[in-house]
Formats: C-alpha cells, structure tokens, sequence
C-alpha cells in the first residue's frame, strides 16, 4: 500500500466529514425536510454550478469516459464535448420554472413536483419506481468506479476498496444531507478541475508533447486519431446523434439535475449558476477524455480500459502530487453518489411513506430516523450489487441514464410548458418510454442503428399525446 498517496486522501476525507457536521449543525435550527432534501433553497450561483457540475461528472466522466477514448481514440474526445451545454439545458430549460412551481406547492422532491402538477398518485407511484431502479442502477456504477480507482491506486483489494467508499460516501451523506451534499460538491468540482489539469499536464510532459503523443496513437493504430473512431466502434452519425440525445438533450427532464433547480437563492444564482456551470463541464469533459485518449501513447498494453486514469496517475505524477489528485476521481464519485442517496431516501420516506402515512409527518424525530436509516440501508445494499463489476463502466451508466430520460423527458417538460398536459398523457409516456427501452434493451434491437434512447423517447411522446387526448384536462 503506498503511504504517500494514502495521507492526501485521508486528509481530503477528514475535510469532508468537517463539511457534513457542519451542516448538520446548520439544520438543527429548521425543518427537517427542507433541510435534508433540498438545503433550506438557499443555494448561491457557485454552489450551483458547482454542485449540478460535480453531480453530472461522476465516474463515468472520469473512470469511463477517458477509458472509452483510451480504448477508441481522439474521435471520443470530439463526441464527449457533445456534453458541454449540459448544464445550460438543465438549468436554462426548467431551472426557472421548476424553481417558482417548488415554491409555489413547497415541493422538496422530484414526486412532488409532479403530483403538485398533474394531481394523480398513480404518476408518483410509477415515477417513484422508475426513479429507485435507476438510480440503483447509477449509484452501482459510481461505487464499482471508485472500486476501481482505490484498487489500482492503492494496492488493496477491490472489495476492501468498495467497503471503504461505502463507509465514508454513507456516512457523510446519512450525517450532512443535502446541504452537505451541495458543499462538498462545491469543494470537489474546485478538486476536480484542479485535478484534471495537472494529470492533462503530466500526460502531455510524459508523451513528449501532443505532437509525439499523436504520432505514437498513429503507430498503434492509425484509426485512433480519426475523427470516426475506430472499427470496432464507428463514431457514425447515427452513433453521434444517439449519444446527443442521451448525454445533452435528454438531460433537460433528468431527475437528479432538476432537483438542484428547485434548491438555489434566486435569480441572481441561477443565471451566474448557467454560465459557470457549463464553464467547468467543459474543462472537466475535455481535460479527462483528451488525457485518456493521450494515455495510450504512455500505457499502449492496458487490458482495463477503466483503469487508465489512476495508472496514469500513478505513472505520470510524483507520488504526493498523485496523492492530492486521487481526490478529484473520488470528488466526482462521492458528488454524484451522494445525491442520489439523498434522492433515493427522499423517494422512499418523502414520496411514498409519507404518502401512505402522512400522519407521520408531525414525528419529526421518526422521520429523521426512517431518512438517515434508508440512506445508509441502501450503501449497504450497493456494496452488494457492485461486487461483480463490468469490464467497461460507461455502457452501464449510459443504460441507466437512458432509463431515467425515457421514463421523465416528456413528462416533465410537457407539464411544465403544455398547460393541457394531463395525468393519462403522463402515465402513458412514462409507461411507455420506460417499457419501450427495457425491451429493446434487452433484445438487443436497434431501429436504423441508433442508441435504444432515441425510438424510446420518439414513443413516450407519442404516447404523451395519444394519452392526452382520453384523459381529462388538467
């Protein structure tokens, strides 16, 4: 185990846990369901970029991501900067209007919003269960990601890895809440791009220049540094559109992203919010997926593509300064696992608890039990799930990401902006955009080669309208 990398990350561990009593300090003094779920909405234009930032670049952005494009070359750098309006949309499309409604109906949770919109409890059920087996399905690749990460680093086991970052990632989420989830965010986007720069750095310095680090992807396969990618994974129009629709258009109805607009001051914080959000997911997608790509040219002979990004860190930087960068891969992990933990447990306890139970609202106590217990409950379940994990973490998360889109796009959007959207137009796009792309998933069809997400979203809308017409007016 090597000491020099481990005291960094200790240190950077500590901090965190400063951050989450701090704001569990914070929240003594007003109701717990504000402060818990969404931070008593005071979030400043930093916070929120930075935490909509950290939440979105997760382990994929920085595990996956840059092994795809060790894996397929430059042309995946070219399509990952699809992603740089990301924030823009989320934010730009919804944020305003998302915000005024939360606060208009006192809505903490995604569920609320819609019940609040479209008055039907069957759309909260269904949406409360596509959102628990999504958000499942994406906490699993995070918590596979930082096995990874620790494991290559480190020099321990994967499953003593898995362990360690269930402990610490529970631990301050079930301690902190939500207010502790934007902080930290906050702290680890700054991490993340210092990191990403100086590993960009130390690439480019180890490969003698991008020029060489070129020349060198050339010898090894010249389809490398084609902006098509290669063979094996045509970068293609029909693959390129697929991806814009999964990773940039369908973002605008994506749960864990809409949340954050329903938690920041004012306007004020929205707009600085827009412009430094996506400042950030541009240098962070860039500098990540340029780096993996690069890092064929230092590490040609990898058998785990997803292991690029901590060899390279132990290979191009000094120890301690690789010490202080293992932080940033782990920042981006801890950002966006512990907000789906937080929306997990608000699911479960806000959402349908509550919703069964409402007496229970006037125990506050019993309510503060039944959230922290869930929170931790469902890391010990993770820990479980990402014990076998995949070769390629990016497939995963992308299947997972894509099962949230096909199940909220339309809903959201069209209950936000079509004042004739009702409840049968809702639940039979939800229905039919989350069943449409679990079956041709599963059966591995393909409608002229484009990404399942795209005839998936195509028949949720159909549906929506279809739907529209029978139900009754909202």
């Amino acid at each position: 185990m090597n000491t020099q990398l481990i005291f960094p990350l200790i240190a950077y561990l500590v901090f965190v846990f400063g951050v989450a009593f701090y704001a569990y300090r914070k929240r003594q003094g007003g109701s717990f369901i504000s402060e818990y779920y969404v931070g008593g909405r005071s979030m400043s234009g930093f916070v929120l970029a930075m935490t909509t930032a950290a939440t979105y670049v997760g382990a994929s952005s920085f595990i996956g991501g840059p092994g795809a494009a060790y894996k397929y070359g430059l042309g995946w750098v070219l399509l990952a900067m699809i992603q740089a309006p990301a924030v823009l949309l989320t934010l730009g499309v919804v944020g305003k209007k998302l915000a005024i409604l939360a606060r208009q109906t006192n809505s903490v949770t995604i569920n609320d919003i819609l019940f609040a919109r479209y008055q039907n409890r069957a759309v909260v059920w269904l949406s409360s269960l596509a959102l628990l087996l999504s958000f499942f399905a994406m906490m699993t690749v995070q918590f596979i990601g930082a096995g990874r990460l620790l494991e290559t680093t480190l020099g321990i086991s994967y499953q003593t890895a898995i362990l360690i970052f269930a402990v610490t990632v529970g631990l301050y989420t079930f301690i902190g809440g939500f207010r502790a989830v934007v902080l930290t965010d906050t702290i680890q986007g700054l991490v993340m791009i210092v990191g990403t720069l100086l590993l960009l750095g130390g690439v480019i310095y180890a490969t003698g220049g991008v020029e060489n680090a070129i020349a060198q992807l050339q010898g090894i396969n010249p389809q490398l540094i084609e902006p098509y990618g290669i063979d094996e994974r045509p970068l293609d129009f029909t693959f390129m559109t697929s991806f814009w629709v999964l990773v940039c258009f369908g973002l605008i109805g994506l749960p864990p992203l809409a949340v954050r607009s329903m938690a920041y001051k004012d306007s004020k914080a929205l707009h600085r919010g827009l412009i430094i959000g996506t400042i950030v997911v541009i240098l962070l997608m860039f500098g990540m997926h340029l780096a993996g790509a690069l890092g064929r040219a230092v590490l040609p002979d990898l058998k785990v593509a997803d292991q690029v990004i901590p060899t390279l860190m132990l290979q191009v930087l000094p120890p301690v300064i690789a010490g202080i960068f293992l932080a940033a891969p782990m920042a981006a992990i801890m950002s966006s696992i512990d907000s789906l933990l937080i929306q997990s447990s608000s699911t479960l306890i806000k959402d349908l608890y509550l919703a069964i139970r409402p007496k229970a609202m006037d125990n506050e106590g019993k309510i503060k039990l039944f959230s922290t217990l869930t929170t931790l409950s469902i890391s010990v379940l993770l820990v479980f799930a990402a014990i076998n994990p995949p070769d390629m973490l990016i497939w995963l998360n992308l299947l997972s990401l894509g099962g949230l889109e096909a199940t909220f796009l339309w809903v959201i959007v069209f209950g936000l902006f079509w004042k004739k959207a009702n409840a049968t137009g809702a639940l039979c796009s939800m229905i039919g955009g989350l069943a449409s792309y679990v079956l041709l998933t599963s059966f591995g069809i393909k409608i002229f080669n484009f990404h399942t997400i795209v005839p998936a979203l195509v028949i949720g809308l159909v549906a929506f309208l279809i739907g529209n017409l029978f139900g009754k007016k909202a």
